[in-house]
């Protein structure tokens, strides 16, 4: 288990220079959201990867991808579109975003791509947009199986999958077990009852992929570890007991306009809970 932290939290970094900040503070991994100023997916090549492998390498950095860029496929409407789009044409265009991803990473060496739902449109039907969602999501599995990555699935808020109990539906639903889970910690307070380290046992085989923030009940708004109400000492205990060994990312977006100090105050508030 080691700490990481998302691109999408140093928006206002160069690329080289967010992988020189998080190895100087000590971070061992990178959450890398490719997006128009990081690695965009759809005006970078293979060769912009290569040079980006080069470096994560000499930093001795590992990386995940995450793929919840706000814009990158609609200059105005967020996170769309998404694999429950009504339009076929659209779903596909996600789709086509997320093979590129893929391909991203393997060559940056990451072993998964993070995945959601996405929203529904407006009068649209929640077991519809389900019916959509799983042949789409059965296609993406193919070809993630193809590059030797995974895909992981994180139940989001706002998404026609946004809780543990549906997105347990959708797993039931779709019988295949080599979709893999990320888990939002900020995420369990929003939408589970109790408390979040109670809700990381149940995905625990497929379990890939840690974000953490904190929050506060029933609202949806990644803050600083200790801004919010999580305590994170048993969220780290519970990772060690269910032998999680992967990326625990900070996603920390709406402080990126001071993402230095958002980074270097993060670890030094979680690094001691990995011992």
């Amino acid at each position: 288990m080691y700490l990481a932290y998302n691109t999408n939290g140093l928006a206002h970094h160069r690329l080289e220079d967010a992988f020189h900040l998080l190895a100087d503070l000590g971070y061992r991994g990178v959450a890398l959201t490719p997006d128009v100023g990081h690695l965009d997916p759809f005006t970078t090549h293979e060769r912009d990867w290569e040079k980006a492998r080069g470096l994560l390498d000499r930093l001795k950095l590992q990386c995940v991808i995450e793929t919840g860029a706000r814009y990158i496929l609609d200059a105005r409407r967020k996170h769309w579109p998404n694999l429950v789009s009504k339009d076929d044409a659209a779903a596909e265009r996600r789709l086509g975003f997320y093979l590129r991803c893929l391909r991203m990473a393997k060559i940056l060496g990451s072993e998964l791509i993070s995945i959601w739902s996405g929203p529904m449109e407006a009068g649209d039907d929640r077991d519809a947009a389900v019916e959509r969602l799983v042949p789409r999501l059965v296609r993406l599995l193919d070809d993630a199986r193809e590059t030797g990555v995974h895909v992981c699935f994180e139940p989001e808020p706002g998404h026609v999958v946004d809780s543990h109990a549906r997105y347990r539906e959708l797993r039931r639903r779709l019988k295949r077990d080599d979709l893999m889970t990320t888990i939002d910690v900020g995420h369990l307070l929003v939408t589970e009852p109790g408390e979040p380290h109670e809700h990381l046992a149940e995905f625990a085989p497929s379990l890939r992929n840690i974000q953490v923030d904190d929050a506060r009940r029933g609202v949806h708004e990644h803050l600083m570890p200790g801004a919010g109400e999580i305590d994170f000492v048993p969220v780290f205990a519970e990772l060690r007991r269910l032998g999680y060994t992967g990326s625990v990312a900070l996603e920390l977006s709406r402080d990126s306009h001071r993402a230095a100090d958002a980074a270097a105050d993060a670890f030094r508030i979680l690094s001691p809970m990995l011992k």
